[in-house]
C-alpha cells in the first residue's frame, strides 16, 4: 500500500513537472467577470446634498457694538424674535432730537395757519393789498413744507433706530452665531446664519448630455436617501443652465416637510435613466466579488497578465445579488468572483 502511494505521488509530480507555464497558470486560473454597462430604463444613484430653500445670512445694517445675543447654534426662533441687539443710544438721541424739531415745526406751522386766515379776512374787507397776503400764503406752504419734512426726518431716524434691534425674517433654525457680545458690528457683517427647516431640497449634479432626457421625464417620482431613511419624492426639476466647468446640470428634488435632515448633509437619489445612448451608463458586479474591510470597499482587478490587484471602488444600490459600482471600475476590466482565491494568488 505504501508503495502505491509513494509511486501515485511521483507520478503526480512528474505530471506536474511535464506541465508549461501556460498550462499551470490556467490550471489554477481565477473565475473572473468582465465589467460591462448598461443603461436600464429604471433609477440611477447619485450623490447629492440637502441644501436649504431659504437660507439667510442675518447681517447688520448699520454700526454699532454688540450688547446683547440672545440665541445660539441650534436654536429655534419665531418670526420677529430678537437675534441681537446693537447699542442704539446714539440713535435713540437723534430720534428725540428729530421729535422735538417736528414740535417745534408744528409749532411754526400752527402760527403761519393763523396769520394767514386774518390776512385773508383782511383781504376780504380790502384793508390789505394782493401782494400781502400772496406774502402770507407763501409764509404758510412754507411751515407747512417744513413741518412735513421734519417729520419725515423723524420717522427716518425712528425706522434707523430700529436697525439696532436685529429680527429674524421667518421661523427658522439658527446655523452659527458670527458674533460675540462686544464685538463691533459692521453693515453686510454676518451676524447670524438660519434656514427655514420646513422646505429643504436636495441638490444633485448629472451630466449635462443627461439633462435633456430628464427634463422628458419630471413626471416619474425619484427617490432619496437620507440618513437610512428612504423617500419617494414627486417633485422635482432640472435647472435649465449648466456650470461651465464641471459641465454638469444641477437638479432640485424637492423634500417632503418633517424630515430630519439639515443643510450640508449627504443624501443618495435615484433618478431614472434615460436609453438611447443618452442616459447614465450603470455598472454593476455580483456581490461576491465585493471585499468589505472597515469603511473599506473593494475588488480584486485582474490584469492582462493574470495578476489580481486590490482595487477600491464605491457602491451604490443592491439589487438581488448585484451591487452597482459608481466609481473605481471602468467597462472591459476584468474581476475576481472569489476575493479569497486572489488574495492567496502571488
Amino acid at each position: 500500500m505504501t508503495d502505491r502511494f509513494f509511486t501515485l505521488t511521483g507520478a503526480a509530480l512528474a505530471l506536474a513537472a511535464a506541465l508549461t507555464p501556460a498550462q499551470a497558470r490556467a490550471a489554477d486560473a481565477l473565475a473572473t467577470w468582465t465589467v460591462s454597462s448598461s443603461a436600464p430604463q429604471g433609477l440611477a444613484s447619485h450623490d447629492g446634498t440637502v441644501e436649504a430653500v431659504r437660507q439667510t445670512v442675518v447681517a447688520a445694517q448699520v454700526a454699532g457694538a454688540v450688547v446683547a445675543l440672545p440665541v445660539k447654534a441650534g436654536d429655534r426662533v419665531k418670526a420677529g424674535q430678537l437675534l441681537a441687539r446693537l447699542d442704539a443710544r446714539a440713535a435713540e438721541q437723534q430720534a428725540g432730537a428729530a421729535a422735538a424739531q417736528v414740535e417745534a415745526a408744528r409749532a411754526a406751522q400752527q402760527v403761519a395757519t393763523l396769520e394767514v386766515q386774518r390776512q385773508r379776512q383782511l383781504f376780504a374787507s380790502r384793508f390789505i393789498s394782493q401782494a400781502a397776503l400772496d406774502q402770507a400764503e407763501a409764509q404758510f406752504k412754507t411751515a407747512t413744507a417744513q413741518a412735513n419734512a421734519q417729520m419725515a426726518a423723524a420717522q427716518a431716524a425712528r425706522t434707523e433706530s430700529g436697525y439696532f434691534a436685529v429680527k429674524a425674517p421667518y421661523d427658522a433654525v439658527v446655523t452659527e452665531v458670527g458674533v460675540m457680545p462686544g464685538d463691533m458690528a459692521l453693515p453686510g457683517r454676518a451676524l447670524v446664519t438660519l434656514f427655514d427647516p420646513s422646505a429643504l431640497r436636495v441638490a444633485v449634479a448629472v451630466p449635462e448630455s443627461a439633462a435633456a432626457g430628464l427634463r422628458s421625464r419630471l413626471a416619474t417620482a425619484v427617490g432619496v436617501e437620507i440618513a437610512g431613511q428612504r423617500l419617494t419624492v414627486p417633485h422635482w426639476e432640472v435647472l435649465p443652465a449648466a456650470d461651465p466647468v464641471t459641465h454638469t446640470v444641477t437638479v432640485r428634488i424637492e423634500l417632503p416637510t418633517g424630515g430630519v435632515a439639515s443643510p450640508g448633509s449627504f443624501a443618495r437619489a435615484w433618478l431614472p435613466t434615460v436609453a438611447g445612448g443618452t442616459g447614465l451608463q450603470r455598472v454593476f458586479i455580483p456581490g461576491r466579488a465585493l471585499v468589505q474591510r472597515a469603511e473599506l470597499k473593494a475588488v480584486y482587478a485582474v490584469g492582462a497578465d493574470g495578476r489580481a490587484l486590490l482595487r477600491q471602488v464605491r457602491t451604490g444600490a443592491v439589487s438581488g445579488d448585484q451591487v452597482e459600482v459608481l466609481a473605481g471600475l471602468r467597462p472591459g476590466e476584468r474581476i475576481a468572483l472569489d476575493p479569497q482565491a486572489a488574495a492567496r494568488r502571488p
